[in-house]
């Protein structure tokens, strides 16, 4: 791989999929850690919240599209938005329940757009739209959609405990195609039927049941490195990535690659003795899957290529969320 390490780096630094994710602190800060105390077990940057509930737990979470995607791509801002909880819930070895929303569009049109684009996801992905809220007096310009999720596991795959030594894995369907064009992506779910979309997501819960891995985190808009990287901040550690070892497609950029947003992409931090058995488990279902470095105690993210080495982020000097569990 003929990858530059000093131009990636800058990109993935300053990318903003990645930098908008520094003010979520604050909001931590004043509603979880400092906020109402609750049944929920402590969160350390997961994707869904975690409720203790009779054997097993429920998991609820939330998601809001991107202004650009949903004023310019409302079909695909839809049916994104129910992906995108979707992946929050089975990302924790979850099951998805139902959803709500509440929805923000003051045109007819773009309106009947989004809602289309809502119900397709619901269907291929086979999860209720619930109930949810409409405010249909917004003016054309500044419309948003949120959906929120509730889910249920009965083992949990966390973000916040990846373990020095273990291997840093990535899975991902690379049989897609290029996505929105409003934000750098990789789309695949389409062309699939709702048996093979489900068969594929259903591999998290069986490898959080056979506690195979320590965390896990779906890749987010932040992208596989960025996701990466919050993975060892909210764990409190660090990691070696080595960049030709990731499994990628060879329609992108390697550069969009490391920063798409995904429909199917997972990083997971896996003991050694059991990344054989994930990578199977993926392989078995049509799911590229590797070992693309090691978590290491050093809290700083080093991205290797060929020789070369860089570190992408020291976590000991800075921040990217804020948000590391303590030791």
């Amino acid at each position: 791989m003929d990858t530059a390490l000093e131009p990636l780096i800058h990109n993935t630094r300053n990318y903003l999929g990645l930098l908008r994710k520094r003010p979520i602190q604050e909001i931590y800060d004043t509603l979880h850690r400092y906020g109402v105390p609750g049944p929920h077990l402590p969160n350390y940057g997961d994707d869904a919240a975690v409720i203790p509930f009779k054997d097993e737990y429920l998991l609820f979470a939330a998601d809001g599209m991107m202004t650009r995607l949903l004023l310019n791509e409302p079909y695909a801002a839809g049916k994104a938005s129910v992906m995108v909880t979707v992946n929050d819930i089975y990302s924790m070895g979850g099951t998805p329940l139902a959803m709500v929303n509440v929805l923000a569009s003051g045109d007819d049109l773009h309106r009947r757009r989004v809602i289309e684009g809502i119900q397709k996801g619901c269907e291929k992905l086979h999860v209720p739209m619930v109930g949810g809220h409409l405010h249909p007096d917004t003016p054309s310009d500044a419309p948003s959609l949120s959906v929120a999720i509730l889910g249920h596991a009965r083992h949990l795959l966390r973000s916040h405990l990846a373990g020095p030594g273990d291997d840093l894995l990535f899975a991902a369907d690379l049989k897609g195609r290029a996505g929105c064009t409003s934000v750098v992506s990789w789309d695949a779910n389409s062309g699939k039927t709702t048996q093979e979309l489900l068969y594929r997501l259903e591999t998290l819960p069986l490898i959080s049941e056979r506690q195979w891995a320590h965390a896990c985190k779906d890749v987010s808009n932040a992208g596989l490195l960025g996701t990466a990287s919050i993975m060892m901040e909210n764990s409190g550690k660090g990691a070696r990535i080595v960049l030709d070892a990731v499994p990628h497609p060879p329609q992108l950029d390697l550069s969009d690659w490391f920063t798409a947003f995904q429909s199917f992409g997972f990083i997971l931090s896996v003991p050694p003795e059991h990344s054989k058995g994930v990578i199977d488990l993926f392989q078995e279902r049509a799911i590229d899957a590797a070992v693309i470095g090691q978590v290491t105690e050093e809290r700083k993210i080093f991205l290797q290529s060929g020789s070369q080495s860089r570190c992408l982020f020291d976590l000991e000097k800075e921040k990217i969320t804020g948000i590391t569990a303590p030791i």
